[in-house]
């Protein structure tokens, strides 16, 4: 694993910056492409997408300054390193779909359509950026006997324990964001009505994220308790995917 791939002159490219520049631009291509397939206006995707990573960014590097404030309160200067390392998915996810709706509202372009389309786009986005993760060394797993043969172990990170065997959680994350990616696209082909896409994501997402944080080892991310921050949120979520679908259900006419 290493996370700074290749130097151009002055210019580094980084591991975990060139997965979520490919998953982003992943993501966009194939959400314009569906969203020609429905006839909808696809012009509004790119200006949709740039607005929602900028959301996305904003509330992971939000969340992630929140689950630090004990530390930064006690200790200021960590303020500087934090504002400049460390997101958390989950503030991603909420201010990238807030800020989606936000769009959607101002342009009057059908929230729940654009959601369903957006939302398997969004797993494969995730699905290359945990492959960033493992490059970089974060969101690493609880540390294993040497002898396991699952184990991998870092050497030059700077997140990660070096020289240690450690559960690789970035790839079971990948790997279960990509199959998130597969099964959301075969739920949106058989879809009854709009939302129930984005309702399956809410729920198939929390429920991985809740059981793989028992596994990780990076617990400086905060708890609620017993739980981590993740998993506090995961329950939250997960309820929200449920109502969704479970309105979703109850609708009678594509109008309401």
């Amino acid at each position: 694993m290493k996370n700074d791939l290749f130097s151009i002159g002055p210019f580094t490219v980084h591991g975990y910056g060139l997965m979520i520049a490919i998953g982003v631009l992943s993501a966009y291509y194939m959400v314009e492409y569906r969203a020609k397939k429905k006839q909808m206006d696809w012009e509004k995707v790119f200006p949709l997408t740039v607005w929602s990573v900028l959301g996305g960014f904003l509330g992971s590097k939000i969340l992630y300054l929140l689950t630090r404030l004990p530390d930064i309160l006690a200790n200021p200067a960590l303020l500087g390193s934090s504002i400049k390392d460390g997101f958390v998915v989950y503030g991603g996810i909420i201010g990238g779909i807030l800020t989606a709706w936000i769009y959607c509202k101002c342009t009057k372009w059908n929230f729940w359509k654009i959601f369903d389309i957006a939302m398997p786009a969004v797993a494969m986005a995730q699905g290359f950026g945990r492959i960033g993760c493992l490059l970089a060394g974060c969101c690493y797993g609880i540390e294993l006997d040497p002898a396991n043969p699952i184990g991998i172990v870092f050497h030059n990170s700077a997140y990660a324990p070096n020289d240690v065997a450690l559960l690789p959680t970035q790839i079971i994350s990948s790997v279960l964001d990509f199959l998130h990616f597969g099964i959301l696209l075969y739920i949106a082909r058989h879809k009854k009505k709009d939302g129930q896409v984005a309702a399956c994501y809410l729920i198939f997402y929390s429920v991985g994220r809740f059981v793989i944080e028992f596994f990780r080892g990076d617990i400086i991310r905060g708890s609620v308790g017993i739980l981590s921050t993740s998993q506090f949120i995961s329950i939250f979520t997960g309820i929200a995917g449920i109502v969704l679908l479970v309105l979703v259900a109850k609708k009678r006419s594509p109008q309401e």
